[in-house]
Protein backbone atom coordinates (compact mmCIF):
# COMPACT_ATOMS: atom_id res chain seq x y z
CA UNK A 1 0.00 0.00 0.00
CA UNK A 2 1.17 3.52 -0.82
CA UNK A 3 1.96 5.63 2.24
CA UNK A 4 1.44 9.36 2.54
CA UNK A 5 5.19 9.90 2.20
CA UNK A 6 5.44 7.91 -1.05
CA UNK A 7 2.26 9.07 -2.78
CA UNK A 8 2.71 10.48 -6.29
CA UNK A 9 2.58 14.24 -6.62
CA UNK A 10 1.15 14.89 -10.09
CA UNK A 11 -2.45 14.46 -11.22
CA UNK A 12 -1.45 11.96 -13.91
CA UNK A 13 0.45 9.77 -11.47
CA UNK A 14 -2.20 10.08 -8.75
CA UNK A 15 -4.91 8.93 -11.15
CA UNK A 16 -2.75 6.10 -12.47
CA UNK A 17 -1.99 4.87 -8.94
CA UNK A 18 -5.70 4.94 -8.16
CA UNK A 19 -6.63 3.10 -11.34
CA UNK A 20 -9.02 5.79 -12.53
CA UNK A 21 -9.48 7.75 -15.74
CA UNK A 22 -10.54 11.39 -15.44
CA UNK A 23 -12.08 13.20 -18.42
CA UNK A 24 -12.89 16.90 -18.12
CA UNK A 25 -16.46 17.94 -18.91
CA UNK A 26 -15.78 21.69 -18.92
CA UNK A 27 -12.92 24.14 -18.56
CA UNK A 28 -13.98 25.47 -15.17
CA UNK A 29 -15.99 22.63 -13.64
CA UNK A 30 -16.82 18.97 -14.02
CA UNK A 31 -15.15 15.65 -14.84
CA UNK A 32 -16.20 12.09 -15.60
CA UNK A 33 -14.45 9.38 -13.58
CA UNK A 34 -14.19 5.88 -15.03
CA UNK A 35 -12.57 2.72 -13.74
CA UNK A 36 -14.36 2.67 -10.38
CA UNK A 37 -16.93 0.18 -9.10
CA UNK A 38 -18.47 2.31 -6.35
CA UNK A 39 -18.37 0.52 -2.99
CA UNK A 40 -17.08 0.78 0.53
CA UNK A 41 -14.14 -1.45 -0.40
CA UNK A 42 -12.20 0.74 -2.83
CA UNK A 43 -8.48 1.02 -2.12
CA UNK A 44 -6.87 3.93 -0.32
CA UNK A 45 -5.12 4.86 -3.58
CA UNK A 46 -8.42 4.99 -5.47
CA UNK A 47 -10.08 7.04 -2.73
CA UNK A 48 -7.17 9.50 -2.76
CA UNK A 49 -7.35 9.80 -6.54
CA UNK A 50 -11.10 10.50 -6.41
CA UNK A 51 -10.60 13.16 -3.74
CA UNK A 52 -7.85 14.77 -5.81
CA UNK A 53 -10.01 14.75 -8.95
CA UNK A 54 -12.83 16.31 -6.94
CA UNK A 55 -10.59 19.12 -5.65
CA UNK A 56 -9.30 19.77 -9.16
CA UNK A 57 -12.66 19.62 -10.98
CA UNK A 58 -15.20 20.61 -8.27
CA UNK A 59 -17.77 18.05 -9.55
CA UNK A 60 -17.12 14.43 -10.53
CA UNK A 61 -19.58 12.05 -12.18
CA UNK A 62 -19.72 8.25 -12.09
CA UNK A 63 -21.92 6.42 -14.58
CA UNK A 64 -23.27 2.87 -14.70
CA UNK A 65 -23.37 2.38 -10.92
CA UNK A 66 -26.70 0.52 -11.01
CA UNK A 67 -25.75 -1.69 -8.04
CA UNK A 68 -25.52 1.18 -5.54
CA UNK A 69 -27.97 1.16 -2.62
CA UNK A 70 -28.26 3.60 0.28
CA UNK A 71 -25.91 1.40 2.31
CA UNK A 72 -23.30 1.16 -0.46
CA UNK A 73 -23.54 4.91 -1.06
CA UNK A 74 -22.96 5.59 2.64
CA UNK A 75 -20.01 3.18 2.90
CA UNK A 76 -18.48 4.59 -0.29
CA UNK A 77 -18.76 8.07 1.21
CA UNK A 78 -16.85 6.80 4.22
CA UNK A 79 -13.82 6.01 2.06
CA UNK A 80 -13.63 9.71 1.11
CA UNK A 81 -14.14 11.27 4.54
CA UNK A 82 -16.26 11.23 7.68
CA UNK A 83 -19.99 11.02 7.03
CA UNK A 84 -22.34 13.48 8.71
CA UNK A 85 -25.78 12.73 10.06
CA UNK A 86 -28.73 13.47 7.75
CA UNK A 87 -28.94 17.21 8.35
CA UNK A 88 -28.61 19.74 11.21
CA UNK A 89 -32.42 20.07 11.51
CA UNK A 90 -34.06 17.52 9.20
CA UNK A 91 -34.24 13.81 10.06
CA UNK A 92 -34.44 10.49 8.23
CA UNK A 93 -35.07 6.87 9.15
CA UNK A 94 -31.38 5.96 9.14
CA UNK A 95 -30.08 9.39 10.29
CA UNK A 96 -27.53 9.40 7.49
CA UNK A 97 -29.27 9.63 4.09
CA UNK A 98 -31.30 12.68 3.07
CA UNK A 99 -34.05 11.77 0.60
CA UNK A 100 -34.93 14.79 -1.54
CA UNK A 101 -38.29 14.64 -3.28
CA UNK A 102 -38.70 17.24 -6.00
CA UNK A 103 -35.95 19.79 -6.58
CA UNK A 104 -34.23 22.51 -4.56
CA UNK A 105 -34.57 25.13 -7.27
CA UNK A 106 -32.47 27.93 -5.84
CA UNK A 107 -28.71 28.45 -5.97
CA UNK A 108 -27.05 27.35 -2.73
CA UNK A 109 -24.11 25.74 -0.99
CA UNK A 110 -25.32 22.90 1.22
CA UNK A 111 -25.79 23.73 4.92
CA UNK A 112 -23.77 26.96 4.84
CA UNK A 113 -25.62 28.17 7.95
CA UNK A 114 -23.40 26.10 10.28
CA UNK A 115 -19.73 26.61 11.13
CA UNK A 116 -18.56 23.21 9.79
CA UNK A 117 -19.91 23.39 6.24
CA UNK A 118 -19.85 19.91 4.63
CA UNK A 119 -16.85 19.42 2.38
CA UNK A 120 -18.70 17.29 -0.16
CA UNK A 121 -22.06 15.80 -1.05
CA UNK A 122 -22.62 12.44 -2.78
CA UNK A 123 -25.88 12.39 -4.73
CA UNK A 124 -27.60 9.42 -6.40
CA UNK A 125 -30.63 9.59 -8.66
CA UNK A 126 -33.30 7.09 -7.56
CA UNK A 127 -36.46 8.22 -9.35
CA UNK A 128 -35.69 9.98 -12.64
CA UNK A 129 -38.46 11.81 -14.50
CA UNK A 130 -38.86 11.09 -18.24
CA UNK A 131 -37.73 14.63 -18.96
CA UNK A 132 -36.22 17.52 -17.01
CA UNK A 133 -34.91 17.34 -13.44
CA UNK A 134 -31.28 18.05 -14.23
CA UNK A 135 -28.92 19.48 -11.61
CA UNK A 136 -26.62 22.40 -12.36
CA UNK A 137 -23.45 23.24 -10.43
CA UNK A 138 -21.42 26.47 -10.53
CA UNK A 139 -17.76 26.93 -9.62
CA UNK A 140 -17.36 29.58 -6.94
CA UNK A 141 -13.61 29.32 -7.42
CA UNK A 142 -13.82 30.30 -11.09
CA UNK A 143 -16.20 33.10 -10.12
CA UNK A 144 -13.65 34.56 -7.71
CA UNK A 145 -10.78 34.21 -10.18
CA UNK A 146 -12.78 36.15 -12.78
CA UNK A 147 -13.53 39.12 -10.53
CA UNK A 148 -11.91 42.43 -11.50
CA UNK A 149 -9.36 43.74 -9.02
CA UNK A 150 -11.69 46.32 -7.37
CA UNK A 151 -14.32 43.66 -6.63
CA UNK A 152 -11.68 41.28 -5.29
CA UNK A 153 -10.47 43.98 -2.91
CA UNK A 154 -14.04 44.43 -1.69
CA UNK A 155 -14.97 40.76 -1.19
CA UNK A 156 -11.62 39.79 0.35
CA UNK A 157 -12.62 41.85 3.38
CA UNK A 158 -16.35 41.12 3.37
CA UNK A 159 -18.30 38.87 5.74
CA UNK A 160 -21.84 37.56 5.43
CA UNK A 161 -24.43 36.28 7.89
CA UNK A 162 -25.84 32.88 6.87
CA UNK A 163 -29.02 31.56 8.50
CA UNK A 164 -31.45 28.67 8.17
CA UNK A 165 -34.34 31.08 8.78
CA UNK A 166 -35.39 31.77 5.20
CA UNK A 167 -38.08 30.59 2.77
CA UNK A 168 -36.83 27.01 2.56
CA UNK A 169 -40.16 25.56 1.49
CA UNK A 170 -40.60 28.22 -1.16
CA UNK A 171 -37.58 27.01 -3.12
CA UNK A 172 -38.21 23.27 -2.84
CA UNK A 173 -40.64 22.44 -5.61
CA UNK A 174 -42.85 19.39 -5.71
CA UNK A 175 -43.88 17.58 -8.87
CA UNK A 176 -46.14 20.46 -9.86
CA UNK A 177 -43.54 23.10 -9.09
CA UNK A 178 -45.45 24.26 -6.00
CA UNK A 179 -44.01 24.35 -2.50
CA UNK A 180 -44.69 21.14 -0.57
CA UNK A 181 -46.25 21.49 2.89
CA UNK A 182 -44.72 24.96 3.20
CA UNK A 183 -45.58 25.57 6.85
CA UNK A 184 -44.57 22.10 8.05
CA UNK A 185 -41.33 22.13 6.07
CA UNK A 186 -40.38 25.54 7.39
CA UNK A 187 -41.13 24.48 10.96
CA UNK A 188 -38.90 21.41 10.63
CA UNK A 189 -36.10 23.29 8.93
CA UNK A 190 -36.02 26.05 11.55
CA UNK A 191 -36.79 24.01 14.69
CA UNK A 192 -33.17 24.73 15.66
CA UNK A 193 -31.85 28.18 14.84
CA UNK A 194 -28.46 28.49 13.19
CA UNK A 195 -26.77 31.75 12.32
CA UNK A 196 -23.13 32.40 11.56
CA UNK A 197 -20.77 34.95 10.06
CA UNK A 198 -18.67 33.48 7.23
CA UNK A 199 -16.01 35.20 5.15
CA UNK A 200 -17.33 35.88 1.65
CA UNK A 201 -13.98 34.63 0.36
CA UNK A 202 -12.77 31.39 1.91
CA UNK A 203 -9.49 29.56 1.44
CA UNK A 204 -9.88 25.98 0.24
CA UNK A 205 -8.05 23.82 2.80
CA UNK A 206 -6.85 21.23 0.25
CA UNK A 207 -5.90 23.47 -2.68
CA UNK A 208 -5.28 26.93 -1.24
CA UNK A 209 -7.63 28.40 -3.85
CA UNK A 210 -9.99 31.25 -3.03
CA UNK A 211 -13.72 30.87 -3.61
CA UNK A 212 -16.88 32.86 -2.98
CA UNK A 213 -19.08 31.64 -0.14
CA UNK A 214 -22.60 32.84 -0.94
CA UNK A 215 -25.92 31.18 -1.92
CA UNK A 216 -29.49 31.48 -0.69
CA UNK A 217 -28.68 31.06 3.01
CA UNK A 218 -27.05 34.51 3.03
CA UNK A 219 -29.11 36.89 5.18
CA UNK A 220 -27.01 40.04 4.84
CA UNK A 221 -23.46 41.34 4.58
CA UNK A 222 -21.87 42.51 7.81
CA UNK A 223 -21.80 46.30 8.04
CA UNK A 224 -24.07 46.92 5.05
CA UNK A 225 -27.71 48.03 4.95
CA UNK A 226 -30.41 45.69 3.72
CA UNK A 227 -30.72 47.32 0.30
CA UNK A 228 -26.93 47.46 -0.07
CA UNK A 229 -26.65 43.76 0.84
CA UNK A 230 -29.34 42.84 -1.69
CA UNK A 231 -27.68 44.76 -4.53
CA UNK A 232 -24.21 43.37 -3.82
CA UNK A 233 -25.52 39.84 -3.37
CA UNK A 234 -27.19 39.96 -6.78
CA UNK A 235 -24.03 41.30 -8.41
CA UNK A 236 -21.85 38.55 -6.94
CA UNK A 237 -24.35 35.75 -7.53
CA UNK A 238 -24.57 36.71 -11.20
CA UNK A 239 -20.80 36.27 -11.39
CA UNK A 240 -21.04 32.81 -9.81
CA UNK A 241 -23.73 31.44 -12.13
CA UNK A 242 -22.32 32.60 -15.46
CA UNK A 243 -22.89 29.71 -17.87
CA UNK A 244 -19.15 29.35 -18.44
CA UNK A 245 -18.79 28.47 -14.75
CA UNK A 246 -21.49 25.80 -14.73
CA UNK A 247 -22.05 22.11 -15.37
CA UNK A 248 -25.57 20.89 -16.11
CA UNK A 249 -26.13 17.15 -15.62
CA UNK A 250 -29.19 15.31 -16.94
CA UNK A 251 -29.60 12.26 -14.72
CA UNK A 252 -29.72 8.73 -16.13
CA UNK A 253 -30.07 5.43 -14.22
CA UNK A 254 -26.84 4.46 -12.45
CA UNK A 255 -25.48 8.00 -12.15
CA UNK A 256 -23.74 9.14 -8.97
CA UNK A 257 -22.27 12.62 -8.56
CA UNK A 258 -19.96 14.12 -5.96
CA UNK A 259 -19.41 17.85 -5.61
CA UNK A 260 -16.95 19.90 -3.60
CA UNK A 261 -19.29 21.90 -1.40
CA UNK A 262 -16.46 24.29 -0.49
CA UNK A 263 -16.07 25.44 -4.10
CA UNK A 264 -19.53 25.21 -5.67
CA UNK A 265 -23.18 26.13 -5.57
CA UNK A 266 -25.91 24.01 -7.13
CA UNK A 267 -29.49 24.20 -8.36
CA UNK A 268 -32.09 21.47 -8.96
CA UNK A 269 -34.13 22.33 -12.04
CA UNK A 270 -37.87 21.89 -11.47
CA UNK A 271 -38.94 21.37 -15.09
CA UNK A 272 -40.34 17.84 -14.85
CA UNK A 273 -44.04 18.62 -14.53
CA UNK A 274 -46.09 16.16 -12.48
CA UNK A 275 -43.47 13.41 -12.70
CA UNK A 276 -41.60 12.05 -9.70
CA UNK A 277 -38.02 13.07 -9.01
CA UNK A 278 -36.14 11.64 -6.05
CA UNK A 279 -32.44 11.83 -5.19
CA UNK A 280 -30.55 10.48 -2.17
CA UNK A 281 -27.74 12.49 -0.59
CA UNK A 282 -24.94 11.66 1.84
CA UNK A 283 -22.66 14.45 3.05
CA UNK A 284 -19.09 14.50 4.34
CA UNK A 285 -17.81 16.50 7.30
CA UNK A 286 -16.00 19.72 6.46
CA UNK A 287 -13.78 22.28 8.09
CA UNK A 288 -14.62 25.74 9.42
CA UNK A 289 -14.06 28.35 6.67
CA UNK A 290 -11.04 30.61 6.97
CA UNK A 291 -10.75 34.09 5.45
CA UNK A 292 -7.86 35.44 3.40
CA UNK A 293 -6.56 36.97 6.64
CA UNK A 294 -6.71 33.64 8.49
CA UNK A 295 -9.81 34.40 10.55
CA UNK A 296 -12.33 31.60 11.13
CA UNK A 297 -16.10 31.84 10.83
CA UNK A 298 -17.94 33.16 13.90
CA UNK A 299 -20.99 31.39 15.36
CA UNK A 300 -23.89 33.66 16.28
CA UNK A 301 -26.45 30.96 17.14
CA UNK A 302 -26.64 27.16 17.12
CA UNK A 303 -24.35 24.21 17.77
CA UNK A 304 -23.85 21.74 14.91
CA UNK A 305 -21.84 19.18 16.88
CA UNK A 306 -24.70 16.67 16.60
CA UNK A 307 -24.55 16.96 12.80
CA UNK A 308 -20.86 16.65 12.06
CA UNK A 309 -17.33 16.56 13.34
CA UNK A 310 -14.92 19.27 12.20
CA UNK A 311 -12.70 17.93 9.44
CA UNK A 312 -8.96 18.68 9.40
CA UNK A 313 -7.87 18.02 5.81
CA UNK A 314 -4.31 17.99 4.46
CA UNK A 315 -3.13 20.06 1.50
CA UNK A 316 -2.93 18.33 -1.88
CA UNK A 317 0.26 18.63 -3.96
CA UNK A 318 0.29 20.27 -7.38
CA UNK A 319 -1.89 23.32 -6.78
CA UNK A 320 -0.35 26.74 -7.36
CA UNK A 321 -2.53 28.64 -4.91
Amino acid sequence: MTTVETRPSTAHDIYAAGGITVTKLGENIGALIEGVHVSGDITAETAYAIRYALAANKVVVFRGQHHVTDDIQYRFAGTLGSQTTTHPTLTSEDNRTLVIEGAANSWHTDVSFVDRIPKASILRAVDIPPYGGATTWASTTAAYEQLPAPLRALVDNLWAVHSNEYDYAGVHADRKGIAVNRHETMQNFTRLKFEIEHPVVRIHPETGERSLLLGHFVKNFVGLKTNESAALFQLLQERVVRLENTLRWAWTPGDLVIWDNRATQHYGIADFGAHKRSVHRVTLAGDVPVSVDGDSSRILAGDAAHFSIVDTPDRFPGFDA
